[in-house]
């Protein structure tokens, strides 16, 4: 039995597609219901096919699901790219008379015209366009109207009433015209729950408050699709900790900043997408060497070059592992979802701190601009890892070879700790040393010193327990879907387990080699072209996965998922 609804809404970008999307999340999540939001959008800054799709559920969802259960066009081009998802039992509420399209109605289909485009030339401005299909659907499937009340209220209140009144004015009329309809279809919002200490959020503003819980210090950042929320958030809270934020004239700069920054004692991080952290690959090999803390959020995007930028995309893992000139170690870290992007951002600070190496964290496109309701952060259960510091004793060593390698580090103007700092090869002083045996002793150190992240970061989720005939091991927010599909295969009766890295670097090889001891078969899927895990995968380990890509711009549904698992089983 289906207990969620999805609604996609889709138009053309500027007339207020993803403020409607953002207005039915919010409702939902107020009304205490589980929200999961996928959203897509053109690279112009107007025009263009826009796309939001809400996910809401009284239980616990993790991914966008398969595709929509109501859908609402505001134009022809939205009508003509979805058609072919209008299927007996949907729901498809959509611009006539007045708009650019009559659509042909598939049999099965629960079809409601409402006259957007007229009514908002009606009322003297076609911008409440969206206001008006709001109001339809809020009507045609019980979206709760207290807490979208308080949402619009919340939005337009503080623009003043006259505002105020014309959007309530314009979500009124669009009730008004679905109300006059006769619904037939079955979908409607699950009703309020209880109440629940959540937030909802989107995953670019959640690595901004990690950040900030994670007692970051100094931000520099040069803007970029679709990483640049995240600076907007940290700009807006950052000050509140007395710390610093600037916009550098390009990601060269930023990374360059933030080393300084590390340098003189500060925790520091920027966030970029796959273009930007190509340019840092320099100062990422700089900090390598020089054994400077560094933190990176990498949001990726389809590629190479601009490719897509708005789009999803997992294909940055490559230049995350490798992407360095010489032999220059650092920690990779993916999240999957929200809460992931908050807690780990937290944890790749501490590990650049505690491990004196560059740390990239890989979000992605989608998971940036999706938002999910998660529960309220504690800041109080966060831990800050501070860097090991000299303690003033003896002679100081920057490099000194202690026993887990980790050289304690002395501030500038640290009295008796001057020290040579510099991206050349080094004795144990800082003074440059090219021996042979300098070079491969301090390249021993400076690698074997992150061999301890294995043992301590948190192992890797395993889902399932015992045999099974498949075991899927995916990572970043392709996790979420594939923990929904192992769902489904397993209430279908298959054996199936999943396994959700999140370090991804180094690899806790051990872990992988133990999972796929128990499994029949191996399937990978990631979204990116050359099956980039499963690459790692084959040169790390014995294993011999089924290479499952896919790199379209959109994720992964379950369904696809669930029908490869099947192909494989049979």
């Amino acid at each position: 039995m289906k207990n969620d609804l999805i609604i996609r809404v889709a138009g053309e970008g500027g007339e207020g597609i993803i403020s409607c999307g953002d207005f039915i999340a919010s409702a939902c999540a107020r009304a205490g219901l589980e929200v999961y939001t996928f959203k897509t959008f053109p690279a112009e800054i107007k025009g263009g096919y826009a796309m939001y799709q809400v996910r809401a559920s009284a239980d616990r969802i993790y991914c966008q699901g398969d595709t929509f259960d109501v859908f609402c066009a505001f134009n022809g081009e939205a009508y003509e790219l979805n058609k072919h998802l209008l299927h007996p039992g949907t729901a498809f509420v959509y611009d006539s008379p007045g708009g650019d399209f009559e659509p042909e109605i598939p049999a099965g289909v629960y079809a409601y015209p409402i006259p957007m485009t007229k009514k908002a030339k009606e009322l003297g401005s076609i911008r409440s366009k969206n206001m008006i299909a709001l109001g339809a659907l809020s009507q045609l499937f019980n979206i709760d109207e207290e807490t979208l009340d308080r949402v619009l209220r919340a939005k337009f209140g503080k623009k003043g009433a006259e505002i105020l009144d014309f959007n309530v004015t314009a979500f009124s009329a669009g009730k008004e015209l679905a109300a006059a309809l006769t619904k037939s279809d079955p979908w409607r919002v699950a009703d309020r729950q209880e109440p629940k200490d959540v937030i909802i959020m989107s995953g670019n503003d959640a690595v901004g408050l990690g950040a900030i819980l994670g007692g970051l210090q100094f931000f520099s950042a040069y803007p970029i699709t679709p990483a640049t929320e995240i600076a907007k958030y940290v700009a807006t809270h950052i000050p509140k900790r007395c710390g610093t934020l600037v916009q550098a004239e390009d990601e060269i700069a930023s990374i360059s900043q933030v080393l300084g920054a590390s340098y003189a004692g500060h925790r520091s991080m920027t966030a970029t997408s796959g273009p930007g952290l190509a340019l840092m690959s320099e100062m990422l090999g700089m900090a390598s060497m020089s054994e400077t803390p560094v933190m990176v959020v990498d949001v990726q995007r389809g590629g190479p070059s601009t490719g897509l930028p708005t789009k999803h995309e997992q294909s940055d893992l490559f230049l995350a592992i490798h992407g360095a000139h010489g032999d220059a170690p650092r920690i990779v870290l993916s999240v999957e979802d929200v809460k992931d992007c908050i807690d780990m951002t937290v944890d790749a600070l501490n590990l650049s701190e505690q491990y004196q190496v560059p740390v990239i964290l890989l979000s992605d496109g989608s998971l940036a601009f999706s938002t999910q309701t998660i529960p309220r952060p504690d800041p109080a259960s966060y831990k800050i890892i501070e860097r090991k510091r000299w303690d003033g004793e003896g002679v100081y060593k920057r490099y000194l070879l202690t026993d887990d390698l980790i050289s304690p580090m002395a501030d500038p103007g640290t009295p008796n700790a001057m020290h040579i700092a510099t991206g050349l090869e080094h004795s144990e002083t800082g003074a440059p040393r090219y021996t042979p045996e300098n070079h491969e002793l301090m390249h021993r150190k400076r690698f074997n010193k992150i061999k301890t992240v294995v043992e301590n970061y948190r192992p890797v989720e395993i889902d399932g327990s015992g045999d099974a005939e498949v075991g899927i091991i995916t990572w970043g927010s392709t996790i979420g879907v594939v923990r929904e599909a192992v769902q489904r295969l397993r209430d279908a009766g298959h054996r199936v387990k999943g396994f959700y890295p999140k370090l991804m670097w180094p690899m806790p090889v051990a872990q992988y080699e133990a999972f796929a001891a128990t499994c029949r078969h191996i399937l990978v899927p990631e979204v990116n072209f050359q099956g980039q895990l499963s690459h790692f995968i084959r040169a790390e380990t014995s294993i011999r996965p089924i290479s499952y890509p896919i790199c379209g711009g959109l994720p992964f549904t379950p369904a696809m998922i669930v029908q490869r698992v099947k192909e494989i089983i049979a």
